[in-house]
């Protein structure tokens, strides 16, 4: 018998002190000793006034690793009632694990210490979070495990800061003369990413005490057979064709910095509306009972305040018009940390002793790196 499944706990963790719009370039750095042109354009754009970066403010070099960020926010968790040693499953995520191999959930569980267990990583961008939370539900709900974590985190700043930079702009420095900066698709998310972690506890009982949000469903939706790529790391373009890091020389990789989070943002901007709301919801709506009226927080996760408008339109489309005094995001305060950011959102919302029993909660988590979508629909108790 399917098991319902209940959030008991919600945890986030953002290191060091929040980095306003004015110290950004000072933390990550300033490529080839010339200030970005596209910084105040794109955070004019993205809205978001402070974030956090896993950067020592004093020595300007990587202060812990995404395992150890992860693990900080795992260990918010825990009280007298819960304890490491309880976990019974781990999934954790990360679109930018510290290590290729071997892979972030058993660096996490290595980090925490706790007993051996079922762990598991989940792959992907800002929709790896998501797809962290729906394995650790059908794991509760299938009985497999009376409780689990997920966990989403990232440190972007890792792949952010200017040194990352120096053998391409070495590389191209006569062309960079007359253009003096990176790429606009590379130095555009220098601007737009943060770091952060955040994580929740689910059982198959709600708290004796206090609130816990049941989890009704979550679907997830792919639109790799209609949209090529449009964000990327570790790959690039080749006559049109995504080709991946290994079959780059080592040269090449430095001077085209491959590394570097990509983002193809006019096909951004064209598209992140209408497969990840419209043709999302066309389908979820086909099976899902949803009306205006049964949703008291509608929580979307955008990148940029610039897509608020894009979003509205898009469930107006659907006839899913949700008024915005409903809707509840942190982006300005705790900036854009992909696959963390539905947990820091939850979190906040969940621990500010706004909710009431009864009251729904819809989830909105899109992904640009193929175009991917999901929703999840939760129930406060």
């Amino acid at each position: 018998m399917v098991k319902t499944v209940y959030i008991n706990r919600i945890s986030a963790y953002l290191p060091h002190e929040p980095v306003d719009n004015e110290l950004m370039e000072l933390r990550l750095g300033v490529v080839g000793d010339k200030p970005s042109r596209a910084r105040k354009l794109v955070l004019r754009s993205n809205g978001i006034k402070q974030r956090y970066y896993a950067i020592d403010p004093e020595t300007g070099l990587p202060s812990m690793s995404n395992a150890q960020l992860s693990a900080h926010a795992i260990r918010g968790l825990c009280d007298d009632n819960f304890v490491l040693d309880d976990i019974d499953c781990l999934v954790a995520s990360s679109s930018q694990p510290d290590q290729v191999m071997p892979n972030h959930a058993v660096m996490v569980h290595g980090e925490l210490g706790n007993p051996p267990c079922e762990v598991v990583a989940t792959a992907g961008i800002c929709l790896c979070g998501i797809t962290a939370l729906k394995y650790a539900w059908m794991s509760v709900a299938l009985g497999e495990s009376q409780n689990a974590i997920a966990c989403g985190s990232e440190v972007a700043s890792n792949l952010m800061r200017a040194s990352n930079f120096t053998a391409e702009y070495d590389s191209r420095l006569e062309q960079l003369e007359k253009r003096p900066e990176i790429a606009f698709e590379k130095d555009f998310l220098r601007w737009m990413l943060s770091d952060g972690a955040g994580a929740v506890l689910l059982q198959n009982q709600p708290n004796t005490r206090g609130l816990s949000l049941r989890i009704d469903w979550i679907d997830i939706l792919s639109f790799a057979d209609q949209m090529p790529a449009c964000m990327y790391a570790g790959a690039d373009y080749v006559d049109d064709e995504l080709v991946g890091w290994s079959r780059f020389s080592a040269e090449q990789r430095d001077q085209q910095s491959l590394m570097a989070v990509k983002q193809n943002v006019k096909l951004l901007n064209d598209n992140i509306v209408k497969y990840t709301v419209v043709e999302a919801l066309k389908k979820i709506m086909a099976k899902r009972s949803l009306s205006v009226d049964a949703i008291e927080y509608f929580l979307p996760h955008y990148s940029s305040e610039f897509f608020r408008k894009p979003l509205e339109q898009g469930l107006a489309e659907v006839n899913l018009v949700i008024p915005q005094e409903r809707w509840f995001t942190n982006l300005t305060s705790k900036g854009n940390t992909g696959s963390a950011s539905i947990f820091i959102i939850l979190e906040e919302l969940f621990n500010a002793q706004r909710l009431a029993v009864g009251e729904r909660i819809l989830c909105y988590i899109p992904e640009s790196g193929r175009f991917s979508s999901a929703f999840m629909h939760l129930t406060v108790v």
